[in-house]
């Protein structure tokens, strides 16, 4: 099914498709907020669960007559829900989550739902969606304001409907915007973009607007080094738990590295200080901060690539 509706996809979706991904949808809105003023944060209200089966199936059978592809489509939205208990629950609405045919099906639904439909009514419109993630772009406050009801008139349509607790109208300022509104920041992919200090090429600095993680998201992370209690695993290596560590740190890199700031740096930055308190609890120098640091550092010497977060460029502690 992949093939044949990849070609008929909006080059504006990035989300579960082949040669896509979110970095690219964050350059995209990245670029956008440069372009344009006003952007509008859009939620869908528990969009996977509350898919319209017979929507859907509509837009399957636009691009598929094969009996045994509708049926097996048809299945798989049916198959009922197995609680822990054993009981069976009949599905009437909604696609599996973690199904292997859902990213599909609900960027199909999306499609003709509000990509097709923004292009045929709003051309000149910009916007990124990734999966039912989906920021729009806009030249003034009244458009986006405009823009926004008949999203949720088209929303309706659909059988869906906005998180109005998260759905908002954002003002992306920055030095050359003058304008005055209460939101000028918004979260998407885990990112959030905000009004942020920024540097020229000739070295001036200048309010300029970008994103870097998102706040839940650096909660998670530090949630996470702190609930591994390095400092604890004394008998292991420093080796071992650099083997131990690296596959999540190469992770959130990768992801949060490009676009993460000054924030991210500060997040990983705690690892150091995890590996510090290691350090003093397994070579039994507390109160000795300056043998700490330095013995910390000679690992770094003899190694510097041993932690993928020393290899990102944050060394370790030069002071405590």
């Amino acid at each position: 099914m992949e093939p044949r509706l990849e070609a008929i996809f909006q080059p504006d979706s990035y989300g579960y498709r082949p040669g896509r991904s979110a970095h690219q949808a964050l350059e995209s809105c990245l670029r956008n907020c440069r372009e344009y003023s006003w952007v509008i944060d859009l939620d869908i209200k528990g969009y996977f669960d509350n898919i319209d089966h017979e929507l859907l199936m509509q837009a399957v059978r636009r691009h598929f007559d094969e009996k045994w592809v509708l049926m097996y489509v048809e299945r798989w939205l049916k198959a009922p829900i197995i609680q822990k208990e054993g009981n069976k629950e009949a599905r009437g609405q909604g696609t599996p989550q973690g199904g292997v045919i859902s990213p599909l099906l609900s960027n199909l639904f999306l499609h003709y739902g509000l990509d097709k439909w923004l292009s045929v009514n709003h051309s000149h419109i910009k916007y990124e969606r990734y999966a039912d993630d989906m920021v729009v772009h806009c030249r003034s406050r009244v458009e986006a304001e405009k823009l926004l009801v008949k999203l949720k008139a088209r929303l309706v349509v659909l059988k869906l409907r906005v998180n109005e607790a998260k759905t908002k109208i954002v003002y992306c300022k920055q030095g050359t915007r003058k304008e005055k509104y209460p939101e000028v920041s918004f979260t998407f992919l885990s990112h959030h973009f905000r009004p942020c200090k920024s540097r020229n090429k000739v070295g001036k600095y200048f309010l300029g607007f970008g994103p870097q993680i998102g706040t839940q998201a650096a909660k998670k992370i530090v949630s996470e080094l702190r609930g591994m209690r390095i400092h604890k695993k004394t008998r292991t290596t420093l080796t071992e738990l650099a083997a131990e560590l690296n596959p999540k740190l190469r992770g959130w890199i990768n992801y949060f590295g490009k676009y993460g700031g000054r924030k991210f740096k500060y997040v990983l930055h705690l690892l150091n200080t995890r590996l510090f308190k290691w350090v003093r609890c397994r070579y039994k120098l507390k109160g000795r901060t300056g043998k700490i640091i330095e013995k910390l550092n000679l690992f770094y010497k003899r190694n510097p690539n041993l932690f993928a977060h020393w290899q990102f460029g944050l060394r370790p502690l030069r002071a405590c």
